[in-house]
């Protein structure tokens, strides 16, 4: 039977209090891996392995070895309009369950686990499903699916070929019979209480509105699977939210996880991917020749503190690194790619090392900028902006590009004039506060200020 869980436990007060009436240390160290299978983490559409960067961390701070943890890059992550019908820099179906079945094929033979977990965001679960019932799934021991559309992001009768139609035939084939997971794998599907945006009964987030979508905010829940609804997070928090990470680890590993926080490496050594967008579409092929040149910054001003800390050129598979830094820096990434604006992207303190600190270039000034000083940008990657849920300020103001209601918007704008080039701009969303310079438009350069959480 499907269950359904509507409170959680949240932050480490909560956990603190659990392990006092357990009788455990709140300081006790995280139990060793034991016997919970290696997990590999699927991104979802138009996404890349960086995204699941903090989850990594957390299931590290909890015991789980980072050799025993991977995080896949499909190579061209944004689906097809029809799955059927082939389309420049964008996969099916097809394409995805078979990039899978390799990465599942590498985790196994790197640790010798006859069997994995699966944690997939969105798209990312309908490769999981995919795989699991139709490629062989009983290498597969968990699936976690988040805010993953099982039965659609709406159910139409036309557009019947598009992957995310809950009436077409891929999600028809997926959800056939009295249960909907396969028998042998455990299922977990996390979602929103009615912020996600892909999971809304109006179709105006599918470009319908006023038509319904025959699709609820239950529509990720799966018979057969145990069904968790997290509370107010919005579609990508269904995956890398504290909330989320928690029922992750929990339902993996079988216990509680000792620690939500991410606790500090005293080295951090960081390497990841250049990737580009051709034509506008984001990929995950590597881009040979671009430079990256990081910085170490002023927390209050952005300005850079002495010369870089790193420097390097990509070569054919699109590496950059490795860069060793400081746990309390404060981070500029410039990103110089052929064909592309000069990227500053403004970091927070990495905590921990990672090798998925994958970088594309912003998006080419356009129309829309014409007079600008500076263009900068706020940017979520592991979430939306939500009003009022959130506390979202842009140098001072609450940012006028980003809708209430359900949080559907992950990156803002603001446009400078040309007396604010090289002066400092905050982005704050709820707890974190990252500030960058404005570099001239003039110049062909962005500046972003990337959130971590």
């Amino acid at each position: 039977m499907a269950l359904s869980r509507r409170r959680i436990l949240q932050g480490a007060g909560a956990l603190s209090l659990l392990a006092s009436r357990l009788g455990a240390p709140a300081s006790a160290q995280p139990a060793p891996a034991g016997d919970t299978p290696p997990i590999l983490f699927v991104h979802g559409n138009g996404d890349h392995a960086a995204l699941w960067m903090t989850t990594l961390w957390r299931m590290e701070c909890n015991g789980v070895p980072r050799e025993r943890m991977a995080a896949i890059n499909f190579t061209d992550p944004l689906a097809r309009t029809d799955d059927k019908i082939e389309q420049a820099s964008r996969s099916s179906t097809e394409d995805q369950r078979r990039e899978l079945a390799e990465a599942i094929r590498e985790l196994k033979q790197k640790t010798g686990a006859p069997r994995i977990a699966l944690v997939g965001s969105s798209r990312g679960g309908n490769a999981i499903r995919n795989y699991i019932k139709n490629g062989g799934g009983g290498d597969i021991s968990h699936a976690v699916l988040c805010g993953t559309p099982n039965h659609g992001v709406y159910a139409w009768d036309d557009g019947l070929g598009n992957e995310f139609n809950g009436r077409g035939p891929f999600l028809r084939g997926l959800n056939d019979g009295d249960s909907e997971v396969t028998v042998g794998t455990l299922f977990l599907t996390l979602r929103s209480d009615g912020l996600d945006k892909y999971a809304q009964a109006d179709g105006r987030f599918a470009g319908k509105p006023g038509t319904p979508t025959n699709v609820t905010t239950d529509g990720p829940a799966l018979k057969g699977a145990t069904n968790l609804v997290l509370g107010a997070v919005d579609h990508r928090e269904t995956a890398f939210h504290p909330r989320a990470f928690r029922e992750i680890y929990k339902f993996i590993a079988r216990h509680e996880p000792w620690r939500i926080e991410i606790v500090p490496e005293t080295a951090v050594r960081l390497s990841g991917l250049v990737t580009g967008m051709p034509g506008g579409v984001p990929t995950n092929r590597p881009v040979p020749g671009a430079t990256v040149d990081i910085y170490h910054v002023a927390a209050e001003t952005g300005e850079r503190i002495g010369g870089p800390l790193h420097s390097s050129q990509t070569g054919a598979d699109g590496r950059w690194g490795p860069a060793q830094v400081d746990p309390s820096w404060p981070l500029e990434f410039v990103l110089t790619s052929p064909g592309t604006a000069t990227t500053h992207i403004y970091r927070s303190p990495f905590p921990r090392s990672s090798e998925i600190v994958h970088l594309r270039a912003a998006r080419p000034l356009g129309p829309a900028d014409a007079g600008a000083g500076a263009v900068v940008l706020m940017s979520r990657p592991r979430g939306y902006f939500g009003l009022p849920r959130d506390i979202v300020l842009f140098d001072g103001k609450e940012p006028a590009d980003v809708k209430p209601g359900v949080p559907t918007d992950s990156v803002t704008t603001m446009r400078l004039a040309a007396d604010d080039v090289g002066r400092p701009v905050a982005a704050i969303f709820n707890g974190e506060r990252i500030v960058m310079r404005a570099w001239p438009a003039s110049e062909n350069r962005i500046a972003v200020a990337e959130l971590t959480y």
